[in-house]
């Protein structure tokens, strides 16, 4: 597994949130029984700079507190059928590693929105990352039924890792 983390921003970044993110990260592949090794790419940033990113990228003229973006297609999520029909186009062909794709999170927001949710930054950085990771793997929330089972997933992902509201 291949993750990279790029910096973004001018604000100092714990430690411990690279070790979240690959954890999340790590745990979510192996959660949704990819049997493959992955490249993702994480993008710490600000709320400039993902304004930038969703006006240019999505049309969007404001920040959000995470954006996706798969490498893979999908008939379903999580399905890789289309993946194993098509090698050469998801695969690195310098590593073999499935390119599954980028996160960029917006540290701004993990900061406000930990406040507002009333848990610690940690625990929304584990949070996003884990919501982007089914984002990446094929998953949606634009229906109440793709809600619904995305919101179940992130919670078991965050539980079975640890990452409830209380953890500090």
């Amino acid at each position: 597994m291949t993750i990279t983390i790029t910096e973004e921003t001018d604000r100092i970044i714990p430690e411990v949130f690279n070790r979240i993110i690959k954890d999340v990260i790590t745990y979510s592949v192996d959660f949704l029984k990819c049997p493959y090794e992955c490249e993702v790419e994480v993008i710490y940033t600000d709320n400039d700079g993902i304004h930038e990113i969703n006006k240019l990228e999505r049309g969007i003229d404001a920040p959000t507190d995470v954006l996706s973006f798969p490498m893979l297609d999908f008939n379903m999520p999580a399905d890789l059928s289309l993946v194993e029909e098509n090698p050469a186009e998801y695969f690195n062909p310098e590593t073999g590693e499935m390119l599954l794709g980028d996160i960029v999170l917006n540290l701004d927001r993990v900061t406000s929105q930990a406040k507002d949710y009333g848990h610690s930054e940690k625990r929304e950085l584990a949070f996003l990352t884990a919501h982007s990771m089914l984002h990446l793997f094929g998953y949606d929330h634009m229906t109440d039924d793709q809600r619904i089972e995305m919101e179940k997933l992130q919670d078991e992902i965050l539980n079975q890792r640890g990452y409830t509201r209380d953890y500090a």
